[in-house]
């Protein structure tokens, strides 16, 4: 296995109005998004990221039941399976968010990995759910309507090319989580997300280089681009990014463009930057148990 990797962030805008049927938004998205897997894996790219929900508008920006019809089973659902078969096709891997359900009407924020002979190796499940007004016209990050905590803890995916950990959008706000997948092996993290200016993007080139310094890893941040209607509750600013272990950006995306962004993640570098800063040696977790408290 090489120690060079390179990998695909992908950063999309959605063009359907919020209005159109749940299937109209499904087709629309999954054809794009074919496309531009397609056009990084002629990149070169190994490892393609999607962003937060791909396949659809931020439908949580209002509290809807409408979209509860937007959700699929995975590993068995027709999305996961079209792009195992993708992946097979172009012997990548891909990251895969979408919108899971679970038995009846059980639903969670969700990212299944699937490896580049199109195995399924499984998922993530967005852990930190917000609940998050945005301006004074009702509209917001309503999460707590449509998702369910994540519960699978914090997996690590031994794919062809790396070791591979999934972090969710409002999850990147967390430090721990972050570091636990450091402590599982991740070699590249993946956050996908849906966010918008004036919100967090004083937040957004901070938190995650923080991250991928402290824990010795490479991190993918994705952003949609573009607004969206009929709620138009803020300009989703892109700009999605690989970052390494020293907090570096390897590449960077438009703020208002439909990209690819390619960068290349080096293992040996890791390992350089771990035998430099032995965060992992020296850290202390027998003082830590006050962070594992609830607060009253």
């Amino acid at each position: 296995m090489s120690d060079k990797v390179q990998i695909g962030l992908i950063q999309a805008s959605h063009d359907v109005d919020g209005n159109e049927p749940v299937e109209v938004h499904k087709q629309a998205s999954i054809e794009k998004h074919i496309k531009l897997v397609r056009e990084a894996a002629e990149k070169g790219a190994q490892i393609i990221c999607l962003q937060e929900i791909f396949y659809g508008p931020y439908f949580c920006s209002e509290q809807n039941s409408k979209w509860y019809d937007a959700a699929e089973e995975i590993p068995n659902g027709p999305t996961t399976v079209q792009f195992q078969e993708l992946a097979k096709e172009l012997g990548v891997v891909i990251v895969l968010p979408i919108y899971e359900r679970e038995g009846i009407a059980t639903y969670y924020n969700t990212a299944a990995v699937i490896d580049a002979d199109g195995s399924y190796l499984g998922k993530y499940r967005k852990h930190h759910i917000p609940q998050v007004g945005v301006g004074d016209k009702g509209y917001g990050f309503w999460e707590k309507y449509y998702f369910k905590p994540g519960n699978l803890g914090y997996p690590v995916f031994d794919t062809a090319f790396a070791k591979v950990g999934v972090y969710i959008c409002y999850d990147r706000h967390f430090p721990e989580g972050a570091r636990v997948l450091g402590l599982n092996g991740a070699e590249v993290v993946f956050n996908p997300s849906a966010t918008v200016a004036g919100l967090s993007e004083y937040l957004w080139k901070l938190e995650q280089p923080a991250h991928a310094v402290a824990n010795g890893y490479y991190l993918g941040a994705i952003n949609r681009v573009g607004y969206e209607g009929p709620w138009n509750m803020g300009e989703f600013y892109g700009q999605s990014y690989l970052v390494d272990p020293r907090g570096e950006f390897v590449a960077t995306g438009s703020r208002d463009q439909d990209e690819v962004i390619i960068g290349e993640m080096n293992k040996k570098f890791i390992r350089e930057v771990r035998d430099t800063w032995q965060f992992y040696r020296d850290r202390r977790p027998e003082t830590y148990e006050k962070m594992g408290e609830l607060l009253p």
